[in-house]
This record gives structure tokens, sequence and C-alpha cells, in this order.
């Protein structure tokens, strides 16, 4: 009686219905994916925007600051509350332009800037392709060396050697200055664009009857025009703004720019008025040619930067 029973209940429980799953309903997880996406895409675009906005005011607001002021007189520059509640005077530039002979001053920039940078492209184009092709390592490690090496440690060397060759004061000691720290800038910036050309359009230009300098001017300079304007602006801009160098070189009439700036420093007081203008003239050409050329700029950095 009781195997009849066990079998019986064993049966029963075999029968019984087992509780069902019910599955998930599939739009709904979709929905809800897709929600989060959207939201978590939403808010990493917000951040990215603050981030942007943030960095913007971080660079701006200095360059707002400096342009105001050159409009401004001393007294609204060291007393003012509001940085943007005063009555504008262009006094500050007729000073800059009529008393400090400012044009004189542009024009030695202008030259050595120019002059530097186009004996540093002369020299340097060649060096960057023959390291890039012809592995010449000496003269990577020399032009390594001259990047590492602070430039003022050549300052005493070069102006015992420009006295005796009796340059000092003259514009061939600026621009031989500034072209130990252009020349080694632009080389190094070059050897990854000659690096990332195919050489096989410089081979196929030789087989054709082209030397290896006819190959270099003819094929590897027009593919590298980006990067020769990337290397020429930067050169130019260090050039433009450097200070050490014309410092202790230039001669009185070979005054540049960032030197000419002291006019609005003295013993006991300080221009502020002039000093805000004759950085607006410092510093406004070359975000012109920045601005005017940026297209070429960021071309450059992006094709040097991978190889092949």
């Amino acid at each position: 009686m009781s195997d009849v029973s066990r079998q019986n209940g064993r049966a029963t429980e075999l029968a019984s219905p087992e509780p069902s799953i019910q599955p998930a309903d599939p739009k709904v997880t979709t929905e809800q994916r897709g929600k989060t996406v959207r939201w978590d895409r939403i808010l990493l675009q917000a951040l990215r925007y603050i981030a942007i906005a943030l960095v913007t005011i971080i660079f701006i607001l200095p360059f707002l600051w400096m342009i105001l002021s050159s409009f401004k007189t001393q007294i609204d520059i060291t007393t003012s509350d509001n940085m943007f509640k005063f009555s504008p005077t262009t006094e500050n530039y007729q000073n800059v332009f009529g008393q400090n002979n400012y044009l004189l001053y542009m024009f030695n920039s202008l030259l050595v800037a120019v002059g530097s940078t186009f004996f540093s492209l002369v020299l340097g184009l060649p060096a960057a392709y023959a390291i890039a092709r012809y592995r010449v390592g000496w003269l990577g490690v020399v032009l390594l060396t001259a990047r590492i090496v602070p430039g003022i440690t050549f300052l005493i060397p070069w102006y015992i050697i420009f006295s005796r060759i009796g340059i000092i004061g003259s514009y061939w000691a600026l621009i031989l200055s500034h072209m130990l720290v252009g020349l080694p800038f632009i080389a190094w910036i070059m050897i990854s664009f000659f690096e990332s050309l195919p050489p096989d359009l410089e081979e196929a230009a030789q087989v054709d009857g082209a030397t290896p300098f006819g190959a270099f001017f003819r094929i590897a300079l027009p593919l590298a025009v980006p990067g020769i304007i990337t290397a020429s602006i930067m050169s130019f801009i260090f050039s433009w703004n450097n200070f050490m160098f014309s410092l202790v070189l230039a001669g009185d009439n070979t005054k540049t720019l960032p030197i000419a700036i002291f006019n609005f420093i003295s013993y006991s007081s300080v221009d502020w008025g002039g000093l805000m203008a004759a950085a607006v003239v410092i510093t406004l050409p070359v975000l012109l040619l920045t601005l005017a050329v940026q297209r070429y700029v960021v071309a450059g950095l992006t094709s040097g930067a991978t190889k092949g």
C-alpha cells in the first residue's frame, strides 16, 4: 500500500506543471538602453563643451584685458574696479608710434624674423632630408645637442666672436643667433615629414634621370609644403618674440619689439597703458599670421604625425 502511494505521489509531482518564467520584453530593454546611451552622450558632450569654454576663457581673458587696458588711462588701469567701464583713449597708441619710433622696431623684428627663418630653411631642409633618407646619424646628434643646450649658454661665446668680427649691434648678429634655435627646430620637425613620404616617388624620379638633388627639389619639397609652412611659422614666432638674444646683441638701431617695450618701464613707475599698447602691437601681427595660415599648420602637424 505504501509503495502504491509513493508511486502515485511521484506521478503527481511529475504531472504538475512547473512555474513558467516570463521572458523580458525586448522592446522595453532596447528603449531603456537607447535612453541610457543617449543621456551618456549628451552628458559627455556637455562636459566637453564646458571644458572647451573654460579653456577658451582662460586663454582669451588675458588677451582681452590687454586690449582693453591699451585704451585706458593710467588711472583707469590702476584704480578701476570694473573691467569694462572706462572712457577709451588712443593716447597710448599715439605714444607708441609717435614718441618711441615703434615702426623702426617693428621693421627690425620683421627683418630678423624673416631672415633667420629663411636661412634656417635653406640649411635645415637639406639636413632633415639627409637624416630621413640617408640616416646621417652624426648630424642628428649635432642638431639634438643644439636643441637640448639652453640658448643662454651660447651668449658669451657669441658676444666674443661677434665682437672680434665687428658685427655686434648689426642685423647679422641677431639673425645668426636666432638661427641657433630656428635651424634645429625646423630640421627636427621636417625629419618626420620626409620620413612619412614614400621613397618610391623619388626612386622613380631618379630612374627617369633625376639626380638626388633634383628628386629632393622637385619631389620631396613640394610634397612637404604643409610641414615647411608649419616649421616656418613656428620659427618666425620664436624669432619675433625673442628677448634674450636681442637684449645682449642688438644695437640702438637694431632693437626689436620685445626690447623696445622696456621704454615704458622705469625705475620708479610703469606706464601700463603704453605697455599694453606695445604688447598689442607685438602680439597682433603674429596672431593674424597664425589665423591666416591655420589650416596649413593643422595639415602640417597631422600629416607629419604618421609614417607610411
